[in-house]
Formats: C-alpha cells, sequence, structure tokens
C-alpha cells in the first residue's frame, strides 16, 4: 500500500516537471505534495538541474541541511531579488546594533542612577534656611554675652577699649622699682630687718 501510494502521489518537483515520481527520487524525501511553493522557488532561483547535481554530490545525512539552505535563499531572493539573504542579514545587523546601544545607554543611566544614590546616601543633608538664620543669631548672642561678661568682671579677654581721657603713665602707676623697694622694706620690717 505504501508503495502504490507514493506512485499515486508524487512529489512537487516530479509534480511541477510534470514527470512520473519513481521510486528513489531524489526530490521526494525534501519536496513533499503538500509544499509545492518551496521546489517553485528553488527550481526558479537555482533550476532543477543544478538542484538535482548538488544532491547527488552530498552525503544522504547532509542533504536535507542543503535543501532547507536552498529554499530559504530562494524565498529571500523572490522578495528581494537584488539582495537575497544579504538584505535579511544586513536588517538583522542594524537591528542588533541599535538594540545594543540602547541597552549600553540604559546600562549608563543605570550606574549614574546608582552613583547618584550612593552620594546621597552618604553625604549629610543640608540645613534649612531658617534653621541657618537660627544658628547665626545663637552665634552673635553668645558673642554679646561673652563680651559683657568679660568686661563685667574686669578680666583682660574679650574686647579692648581705650579710655576717652588717656592718663599719663607716670602719674597713674608708680615706677616697679619703687613698688620692689618699698616691698622689700616692708619685708624687711616685718621681719626685724634680717634676711631670711
Amino acid at each position: 500500500m505504501a508503495s502504490s501510494s507514493s506512485y499515486n502521489s508524487p512529489c512537487a518537483a516530479c509534480k511541477f516537471l510534470r514527470r512520473k515520481c519513481l521510486p528513489g527520487c531524489i526530490f521526494s524525501p525534501y519536496f513533499p505534495p503538500e509544499e509545492p511553493q518551496k521546489f517553485i522557488n528553488v527550481h526558479k532561483i537555482f533550476g532543477a538541474s543544478n538542484v538535482t547535481k548538488l544532491l547527488n554530490e552530498l552525503h544522504p545525512n547532509q542533504r536535507e541541511d542543503a535543501v532547507n539552505s536552498l529554499a530559504y535563499e530562494a524565498e529571500a531572493r523572490v522578495r528581494d531579488p537584488v539582495y537575497g539573504c544579504v538584505g535579511a542579514i544586513s536588517f538583522l545587523q542594524r537591528q542588533v546594533e541599535r538594540l545594543q546601544k540602547e541597552l549600553d545607554a540604559a546600562n549608563a543611566d543605570l550606574i549614574r542612577y546608582a552613583c547618584n544614590e550612593f552620594t546621597s546616601s552618604t553625604a549629610p543633608p543640608p540645613l534649612p534656611v531658617h534653621q541657618n538664620t537660627i544658628l547665626r543669631q545663637r552665634s552673635v548672642e553668645f558673642t554679646r554675652r561673652q563680651y559683657h561678661h568679660d568686661v563685667g568682671a574686669g578680666g583682660g579677654g574679650g574686647f579692648y577699649q581705650t579710655s576717652s581721657y588717656p592718663i599719663p603713665y607716670s602719674n597713674s602707676y608708680p615706677n616697679w622699682n619703687d613698688h620692689q623697694n618699698s616691698t622689700g622694706d616692708h619685708h624687711q620690717h616685718i621681719h626685724g630687718g634680717g634676711s631670711i
């Protein structure tokens, strides 16, 4: 029954070429009758005789891959007679390059975002404007209080003010040597004039 069915339903190649499909037809395993357009394209681009010669030169295990390649190239040539598969390959390469650029740009944006997040998390946040104003006011108040404290206590720290009416140095303060002598005499008077 299988042999009779093979005789009754020729392959797409033999049907297109209007010849009897004999057992062992080299086209029969690769061009089934339900795919007539496959052989039509291959025959239009490469020719049946060239395909027959190519398949006879190949090992049976390599023929199916060869027929699939011929069918793909023939279909591409029918769609684009000038470039064929080269046009499709070029289009896919341009698409890959465009997608690669978009991926690189997305990775750069991701790295920039991660760096900004790290910088913002490590750096202390800036003080608001009203807090800076309060800190300056407190600093001024502390300086004024320290100044009044030093002046009121008679200390020498803080600020220095000059008198409106300067007093002569010789009249205001005694001579240091005289002060030393008077201190020495007073000391000797207390201890009986003897040296200690």
